[in-house]
């Protein structure tokens, strides 16, 4: 069980610490990165930084090139470890701090509760873009015909032509890779989305696609963070914004 190490006393202060409707909660996060080649500078890039987000909210990281928008999310979704703070989520009714976790029960939370959509897509050689797209479904158990009905479906809502499904996303355009990518994500009811420029490569009519299914997940509930550039996606998709570097 990915909690096996907290205490009940534990869980039960953590319950009392968050309001039943904040999913994640981000408190005093300090990162900072350890320059070797220029002997050993520690040189700070965020500072302070705390959030609380609700179910069905979606919040806008603002803020000039270098303020940290990219290493916080990193720290969101456990890639980086912070120097200091916690991440506080819920994940299969408890809560658990995302700083603390190993890296198996880390990995169980990325499977289930924090989805990420990034800008690039990890292209395997030879593997269709529908296998790489359903991997997340497999992972939970779900029947592989399912989960490829699943990945079908939303290949045709992002538009993506159904002659590339069965090839390998190594030679597709940005805009073909970035839809596999949102449809893998998206392929899982995950509670909360972490969105780095997920209509970074596309063109208008796309992302207005993607854009709707996220309106829908978050219609359901689902939380989002995210890093856009697009204002037109920022202005339908959030609630608020946490500026950075201020």
């Amino acid at each position: 069980m990915i909690t096996e190490h907290l205490t009940t006393t534990n869980n039960q202060q953590l319950t009392n610490h968050i309001l039943p409707n904040i999913l994640l909660q981000a408190e005093n996060i300090y990162k900072s990165f350890i320059l070797h080649n220029q002997g050993g500078i520690k040189f700070p890039v965020i500072e302070g930084i705390s959030l609380k987000l609700k179910a069905g909210e979606c919040v806008a990281l603002a803020g000039d090139s270098g303020t940290g928008k990219s290493t916080f999310m990193r720290c969101l979704y456990g890639n980086y470890r912070v120097d200091n703070g916690a991440i506080w989520l819920k994940h299969e009714e408890e809560i658990v701090d995302l700083c603390q976790l190993r890296s198996y029960e880390l990995l169980r939370v990325r499977q289930k509760t924090i989805g990420y959509i990034s800008q690039f897509l990890r292209v395997i050689p030879r593997v269709p873009a529908i296998e790489v797209a359903v991997e997340p479904l497999l992972e939970l158990g779900v029947d592989k015909e399912i989960a490829k009905n699943k990945i079908r479906e939303l290949f045709t809502r992002l538009n993506l032509p159904q002659r590339l499904w069965n090839l390998s996303p190594t030679t597709f355009s940005g805009g073909e890779k970035q839809r596999v990518n949102i449809a893998r994500a998206l392929s899982v009811d995950f509670p909360i989305l972490l969105l780095d420029e997920p209509t970074s490569a596309l063109d208008a009519n796309n992302s207005q696609v993607v854009i709707e299914l996220l309106k829908e997940r978050q219609k359901n509930g689902c939380a989002m963070i995210g890093i856009f550039h697009d204002e037109e996606v920022r202005s339908q998709l959030c609630n608020r914004e946490l500026r950075m570097g201020s």
